[in-house]
């Protein structure tokens, strides 16, 4: 009886999937052929570097790549520790955030805003804002508040 019910609905769907017909390309579309250039940017590419500790004394490790003007990437807080045992049996120190993501839009004249965001649990969500600007061969990123931290980023 199984057999039967998996067979019947089998032929239901081949049924259905060969009554459906090939709608016609609208006559707006552009030929399948001819894909539009994609718009690039002067700052396309992989960058990386350090920032220097700002007022934290925390340095951050960037990476972060600009495809078509889009930016997306990280920045790693290497002196960031978790927790730790306690031994004074006094309320524990919140971990800092060690990672950050980053997102925004680049501008190939000028400075442009970026956001960066904490990876931490639950509901200590931290956001900040981050302006960079081309500087010659190199990505300039500052934080524009928190520790206030620079870094300089060249192509990888």
């Amino acid at each position: 009886m199984t057999r039967l019910l998996a067979a019947l609905a089998l032929l239901t769907i081949a049924a259905a999937a060969s009554a459906q017909t090939r709608t016609p390309a609208s006559p707006v579309a552009p030929p399948q052929g001819a894909a539009e250039p994609v718009p690039t940017s002067a700052l396309d590419g992989n960058w990386r570097g350090t920032s220097d500790g700002g007022s934290c004394n925390a340095p951050l490790d960037y990476v972060l790549t600009i495809e078509n003007g889009f930016v997306d990437g990280s920045a790693f807080d290497t002196t960031a520790r978790g927790p730790v045992p306690n031994t004074h049996h006094g309320p524990a120190p919140a971990p800092t955030p060690g990672l950050w993501q980053i997102h925004g839009v680049a501008r190939d004249s000028g400075p442009f805003s970026l956001i960066s965001v904490a990876s931490v649990k639950g509901s200590a969500r931290r956001e900040g804002k981050l302006s960079a600007k081309g500087d010659g061969a190199a990505l300039v990123v500052t934080e524009t508040g928190g520790c206030r931290r620079t870094a300089r980023l060249v192509r990888s």
